[in-house]
């Protein structure tokens, strides 16, 4: 994974009405930025274009989210998520991406990204799972779709809620069926047992 260095610690201020505009070619390198890009990364235009969009790529973000990234745009799906990049000086940002790939005559032929400011609420409640990511202590979570979600049972609960109504009639009704298939089962065992 790309490491960008120097870091420092200083925030560079994002307005409310800020959006970072990019697309990239399938492999992630950059065909179009808009001003407010070159503005708020701090490179020029002749640095960013044709580059891997990772030139922004800050260490503070686990590379999970970006594996979780590609992997979700390659399967035709929109990500969105929270992500700290970093200015050519080392200053960071942070923003929520919003990132969908672009098609073609059926063909993905790069991708769109969309980035505004992250609430302070969202960066103060993602930044310490980061954290935890990057040091191997994040225990029952990870990144799927940009969002952090817990793998535990809990996890597993929380998503059965989040599930549309046709999929969780549909598995409510799996769930008798299974038992019904199991009491036959178990009874015509039985039968060719006597």
């Amino acid at each position: 994974m790309r490491l960008n260095l120097p870091v420092t610690n200083t925030e560079y201020p994002i307005d409310d009405d800020t959006l970072i505009l990019s697309t990239t070619d399938t492999k992630g390198r950059i065909t179009y930025i808009n001003s407010t890009f070159v503005e708020v990364s701090g490179f020029s235009e002749e640095e960013l274009i044709g580059k891997a969009h990772n030139i922004v790529r800050h260490p503070d973000v686990p590379p999970e989210a970006f594996e979780d990234l590609w992997a979700t745009l390659k399967q035709g799906l929109p990500w969105t998520g929270l992500v700290k990049n970093r200015r050519k000086n080392g200053d960071f940002y942070w923003i929520t991406a919003n990132a969908t790939p672009l098609i073609e005559n059926g063909k993905v032929t790069g991708y769109l990204s969309v980035r505004t400011k992250a609430s302070r609420a969202e960066i103060e409640r993602t930044a310490p799972i980061y954290q935890q990511i990057l040091e191997g202590k994040a225990k029952n979570l990870k990144i799927e779709k940009g969002q952090v979600v817990r793998t535990d049972f809990i996890g597993k609960l929380l998503a059965l809620c989040k599930m549309t109504a046709s999929k969780r009639i549909a598995l409510f009704m799996a769930i008798p069926a299974l038992f019904l298939l199991a009491v036959g089962g178990i009874g015509w065992w039985g039968l060719s047992q006597a």
